[in-house]
């Protein structure tokens, strides 16, 4: 009797089908999928920051994001912007490159708006792209800032850090290390909040 992996146990292949374990092999590393949380601010502009994305369509833009987005696998907890450029706030599955996440959605919804016929003209987007990375207990003020972009560009409260989407400056960015240490309370306490809402 030949040899089985738990792969093939599970699905009751043996390894001497023919072109089978391979994929029995493949869906047990599906299972065995890394625990991890990427969280990304996204942001990309209209090319040449042109007017495009009007009240009239947005709705119809933003959708297409999120579906393509949704698609791969990404968690999206939010999407949105003015008329020259769009905000996202997603999850990436950890196999994913950020640059051909935002390239297939930027591609797919450029291409759907243009299908439909919805825009007044081309509708393409810029090849530049802004991403930022952050961690689970900033996602409420992200996903806030984006969700008030109208409000945060009409009354110019926006955050020039992040609303760029070309390295237009060589310096680094880089934020004071955080405080803890291994014994400090706050810490533990905090972990231990994220703890109990992700097992209870």
């Amino acid at each position: 009797m030949p040899k089985r992996s738990p792969a093939a146990r599970f699905s009751g292949l043996s390894l001497n089908s023919t072109g089978i374990y391979a994929r029995a092999a493949e869906q047990e590393r599906r299972w065995l999928m890394p625990f991890c949380e990427l969280y990304c601010h996204l942001i990309w502009r209209t090319r040449s920051s042109e007017p495009l994305i009007v009240p009239r369509i947005e709705a119809q833009v933003h959708g297409f994001l999120w579906k393509k987005a949704l698609g791969m696998g990404a968690k999206v907890f939010a999407i949105d912007g003015i008329v020259d450029h769009v905000h996202m706030v997603a999850s990436l599955r950890p196999t994913m490159a950020v640059s051909d996440f935002v390239g297939a959605v930027k591609g797919y919804s450029s291409y759907q708006v243009n299908h439909e016929g919805l825009a007044d003209g081309r509708f393409k987007w810029q090849e530049e792209y802004g991403a930022f990375s952050f961690d689970r207990k900033r996602l409420p003020y992200v996903i806030a800032y984006v969700e008030g972009q109208k409000q945060h560009h009409a009354q110019a409260t926006t955050i020039r850090i992040l609303e760029r989407t070309a390295d237009n400056t060589a310096t680094e960015i880089r934020e004071p290390p955080a405080p803890y240490d291994f014994d400090d309370a706050e810490w533990r306490r905090e972990l231990e909040d994220l703890d109990k809402k992700a097992y209870n």
